[in-house]
């Protein structure tokens, strides 16, 4: 490589790390979502490859970060301010040296071109001197206090363990199948396992790169996410409106399972991703652009589906800048909003109609105590309780016949996605 090309690729690999710092500001000091901010943080950065490096780092800084500022305040006389540049800094350098496999030397020196003036003198010595000392991650990561004290308070000190090993590495890829009857060749075809039939597990990989990828036999879906839909079973051509409905794994499942589907989403650039998945499968659905609290029809379903938006802390595993945003007032917020929608679903249900509510979150507050005022509210309901026969290995149903989905409870060392579902039947 010649002196030109060295330094060229020197600054690229500077600018991921910047793309990096940018995305790590707009997540912890502007309570944004990875997914909100990445457009622009890496809107310079060309090759996907660099854009792949700052993903990495951010995610690995989120992962674990109460471990990496124990380090650096253990290096410190006086305790860097959490916003403070340089301690953001020295966490993905660290992330880089300790989680990523990046030589110590490139993860400071394209760390330290970020910082100016004494706090990159700060860094420096704050990185070497962890460096000398030869530190190390702990097995189990640390989740951040706040979580943790509220996890324990609502679930017990074996959740909040259970959760802490879910955080260590990324989860595996999950796929449901279009067609239930062939999950025995499936799970062979892809090298994975499955947990219930229409359900394969694999190692995680380059996902249109797999068998059936092309010709829409499956889709990526988490085993909890998949399960929702699975309480519908067989449509038999009725009619079943699917609310909230991209990136749309649910509507697929609908329409694969003979239902005639509306899927309704608020966001068309979503509904478009969903489009091209009908397509790729082979499935149909009608879609709609709408916000479901404004949303008005006079059509009457036989089964409705809400998976609604919420606070999301079940995904912290795929997404740990959710442990960064998820604030109590959030959480409030988002059960107010399942409330309204599950209040304006079920006048658009026919008698003796199925009703699924269901939220990717780990809050009571946002899944049973909803439900619970539910009930109340509308006598003309009731619960139609899960059955566990439809469940994979360590998941049962609560004695009220609703389902939460806790880290640790899943049988398979891959574990699953924190999720809470109830269905509901129209007397």
């Amino acid at each position: 490589m010649s002196a030109r090309d060295a330094s060229g690729a020197a600054q690229q690999g500077v600018e991921s790390r910047r793309a990096a710092l940018q995305l790590l500001d707009a997540v912890l000091r502007q309570g944004k979502s990875v997914d909100a901010a990445m457009g622009r943080a890496f809107r310079q950065l060309k090759r996907a490859d660099d854009r792949g490096l700052a993903a990495a780092i951010v995610g690995e800084v989120l992962r674990r970060l109460p471990d990496y500022d124990r380090l650096i305040d253990s290096a410190t006389q006086r305790p860097l301010p959490d916003d403070a540049k340089a301690r953001m800094v020295l966490r993905m350098a660290l992330a880089q040296a300790l989680a990523l496999g990046t030589p110590h030397h490139a993860a400071i020196s394209t760390a330290l071109p970020l910082l100016a003036g004494g706090p990159k003198r700060l860094a420096h010595g704050v990185f070497g001197t962890l460096s000398r000392q030869n530190v190390q991650l702990p097995e189990i990561p640390a989740l951040p206090d706040p979580v943790a004290l509220r996890w324990r308070e609502n679930w017990g000190d074996a959740m909040v363990s259970a959760a802490a090993r879910a955080i260590a590495a990324p989860p595996p890829l999950d796929l449901t199948l279009a067609d239930p009857a062939v999950t025995a060749e499936w799970a062979d075809r892809l090298g994975g396992r499955s947990l219930i039939p229409g359900h394969v597990r694999c190692e995680r990989a380059s996902v249109v790169d797999l068998p059936g990828y092309t010709d829409g036999q499956w889709w990526v879906q988490d085993m909890s996410a998949s399960l929702p839909a699975r309480l519908f079973g067989a449509g038999e051509g009725r009619h079943a409106l699917d609310l909230c409905a991209a990136p749309g794994g649910k509507t697929l499942q609908l329409a694969a399972q003979g239902w005639q589907v509306t899927a309704l989403d608020r966001a068309e650039s979503r509904l478009a991703r969903l489009s091209d998945n009908l397509e790729r499968t082979g499935l149909s659905a009608e879609l709609v652009a709408a916000d479901a609290l404004q949303w008005a029809t006079t059509e009457r379903y036989d089964a409705i589906l809400i998976d609604a938006p919420c606070s999301a802390t079940g995904i912290f595993r795929r997404h740990p800048d959710v442990l960064y945003r998820a604030s109590p007032r959030i959480i409030a917020e988002s059960a107010g909003i399942q409330a309204a929608m599950l209040d304006r679903a079920s006048r658009w249900l026919k008698p003796d109609g199925v009703l699924v509510y269901a939220v990717c979150s780990l809050e009571p507050a946002e899944g049973e105590a909803v439900a619970q005022s539910f009930l109340v509210e509308h006598p003309g309901f009731v619960i139609d309780p899960v059955d566990p026969a439809m469940l994979p290995a360590g998941l049962s149903p609560s004695p009220e016949g609703w389902l939460r989905i806790l880290p640790g409870q899943i049988a398979d060392p891959g574990g699953a996605d924190g999720f809470f579902l109830v269905r509901f039947r129209h007397s």
